[in-house]
């Protein structure tokens, strides 16, 4: 059994359900722990939690024979990665940066409400962009207003295999996550620009 699997049934054995695993300098293990989702709750990992799952972990990487000096058990934290297609399904609706393995209009790394596609199956994504124009613009000089318009949402559609890496965009707020933009049906169709995947 690899180190992988021990920690992953160990944790999921407990209750938890596991964000991530990586190893550092130096034999540092990390483990990123959660609660399983619950509808209509959000339960916050505590330190009874990461200390309940790191001395089982212990244990269980001693059985197995598994290499590492030191471990660290943590919650994933604000910034929360996602990495599974679950992840995705389960966060719908909040605001997500997403990197590109390649680049698209010259960029890689994207930012806005994350959507499912209605085709192209579970791999199949949208992010509604923020509008950028207003972070673009300069302090001090004032730019005259565009003529009324229909206000078009702009999208980037991508699939999970073109993903690099992607986590949530951190919200500080003491009475818990709150999206930033509450997923909602798009009801107006878009025209394609040049590129197929901006909207």
């Amino acid at each position: 059994m690899t180190w992988q699997s021990a920690v992953e049934r160990t944790v999921t054995g407990l209750g938890y359900d596991l964000v991530g695993t990586e190893k550092g300098a130096g034999g540092l293990l990390r483990v990123y722990i959660e609660h399983e989702p619950q509808a209509g709750a959000e339960r916050w990992i505590t330190v009874d939690d990461c200390e309940r799952v790191t001395r089982q972990l212990q244990h269980v990487l001693e059985v197995e024979n598994c290499d590492y000096a030191r471990l660290e058990v943590s919650s994933p934290g604000l910034d929360r990665p996602l990495r599974r297609a679950a992840d995705f399904a389960r966060f719908a609706g909040e605001q997500v940066e997403i990197a590109l393995k390649l680049p698209f209009q010259g960029r890689k790394k994207w930012r806005g409400a994350l959507r499912a596609r209605p085709e192209g199956g579970e791999s199949a994504w949208r992010l509604v962009l923020a509008d950028e124009t207003a972070a673009a613009r300069k302090p001090g000089k004032a730019r005259p207003k565009p003529p009324a318009s229909p206000e078009v949402e702009r999208v980037l559609d991508f699939s999970l295999d073109e993903v690099r890496e992607a986590h949530l965009v951190p919200v500080v707020n003491f009475k818990g996550r709150q999206s930033a933009a509450p997923a909602e049906e798009a009801a107006a169709t878009h025209d394609e620009d040049e590129g197929g995947r901006i909207q």
